[in-house]
């Protein structure tokens, strides 16, 4: 019997990791992290590409085995802050390049039950990578390939992603960059940032696509801009507070000169100081701003550069024109109005028998006002669809439609 061949280092963390003993894959796991730790630190180290493959095929067959909604959270954030043990930036990109083309690999392969876990894994190292991007300070250049990793590897009409991982990476990417980055990003950083959508959405002969990136990220910041509005209000408010009361403070001071110079007393609460649950309120807060800031004016000239180009297919300039004058109109101060479906302005009365027949009604008794116990009945149509708003039959709008809602046949 020859001797037994001593397999890599990557190969064996990999075997254990999908083991099918949890504490096995456990231990794996934290083996893994000094393993990472320990090569990364020398100057000679760092992983090949194909060694990382290894290491994430283990790491991807090791969520597989984990059941229970909880052990598979406490798993994810484990593994997607694996990305911090890297010493280097090189290997940062490298760890998060092979999760993604393992992903895209692995992807087929995944039954509907564990779509829940890998969708929440994609997730939590998609927020790591950006927490990668903030420890350091959104460098413009780690921020460029950043997003040229994400373009190529997942956005680009070359490349190997499956349609779900895409339509979950374009839903989840405003998301966690407001998680992340909302409290300290500007608005040209937010522009750069949702740049490679804007290209994309230009270029793509995927009509999937293109919805899912005039849906998950275009509309989404239209959606979101009454509150972004509101927001930044809040903020100048509190600024104009602040500085009233650095204002009040310096007055009183200049009043009572040995104010500031005295030391409060032993056991006593400073002025200065604020109360306990105000503090415990900050310690419960995260401290990010609930919504990005945009410059409505430049994403709209971004947009209109890429859709009025000549390479542009018709239908993506259609549906890009149609965001770029919802932005414009956020830009002079005009929130738009919703989309409400052209067939909700057809005129039953001009042949469309059919709209007519699923009008809808609701019967209202009032008392007849000539006296008797007699009522009358009124249909009554909505205004708009999902207004909550209605309007007596024969009280449309002008057109003679009566309404705009569709329904049972009324009577």
């Amino acid at each position: 019997m020859g001797p037994r061949v001593k397999l890599p280092p990557e190969i064996q963390l990999a075997q254990r990791l999908a083991g099918n003993e949890q504490v096995t894959r456990d231990r794996a796991v934290r083996k893994l992290r000094k393993y990472i730790v320990a090569r990364t630190q020398r100057a000679e180290g760092g992983f090949t590409h194909d060694e990382l493959l290894k290491v994430w095929k283990g790491l991807f067959y090791c969520m597989w085995m984990q059941d229970k909604p909880l052990l598979q959270e406490e798993l994810g954030r484990t593994i997607s802050q694996l990305v911090h043990a890297f010493q280097t930036t090189e290997a940062q990109h490298l760890f998060l390049q092979t999760f993604w083309q393992t992903m895209n690999r692995e992807w087929p392969g995944i039954d509907r039950l564990r779509l829940d876990k890998f969708y929440m894994l994609m997730r939590m190292v998609l927020r790591e990578a950006l927490m990668v991007l903030q420890t350091q300070g959104w460098d413009e250049r780690q921020t460029e390939r950043l997003l040229e990793l994400l373009t190529t590897e997942i956005l680009h009409p070359d490349s190997e992603a499956p349609n779900g991982v895409k339509s979950h990476f374009i839903e989840i990417f405003l998301e966690e960059l407001t998680k992340v980055g909302a409290h300290e990003l500007t608005a040209d950083q937010n522009l750069r940032l949702i740049g490679p959508f804007c290209t994309i959405a230009a270029q793509t002969q995927d009509s999937l696509v293109l919805h899912n990136i005039a849906q998950g990220i275009f509309e989404t910041i239209v959606e979101q801009a009454p509150l972004a509005i509101e927001e930044l209000m809040n903020e100048l408010e509190e600024e104009e507070l602040s500085e009233e009361e650095e204002l009040s403070e310096e007055e009183e001071a200049a009043q009572e000169p040995g104010l500031l110079s005295r030391e409060p007393p032993k056991g006593s609460v400073c002025r200065t100081q604020r109360p306990l649950d105000q503090q415990a309120g900050d310690d419960d807060e995260d401290g990010t701003s609930t919504v990005l800031q945009f410059d409505y004016k430049a994403v709209a000239d971004t947009l209109f550069e890429m859709a009025s180009r000549q390479d542009t297919p018709p239908q993506n300039r259609k549906r890009l024109y149609k965001v770029i004058r919802k932005l414009q109109a956020l830009a002079e101060g005009l929130f738009p109005e919703p989309d409400i479906p052209e067939e909700a302005y057809r005129n039953p009365r001009g042949g469309r028998q059919g709209d007519m027949q699923r009008r809808p009604y609701i019967q209202t008794r009032a008392q007849d006002p000539r006296g008797g116990g007699g009522s009358r009945e009124q249909a009554v149509t909505p205004l708009c669809p999902g207004s909550g708003l209605g309007a007596m039959a024969g009280e449309g709008p002008p057109g003679g439609s009566g309404g705009l809602g569709w329904g049972p046949k009324q009577r």
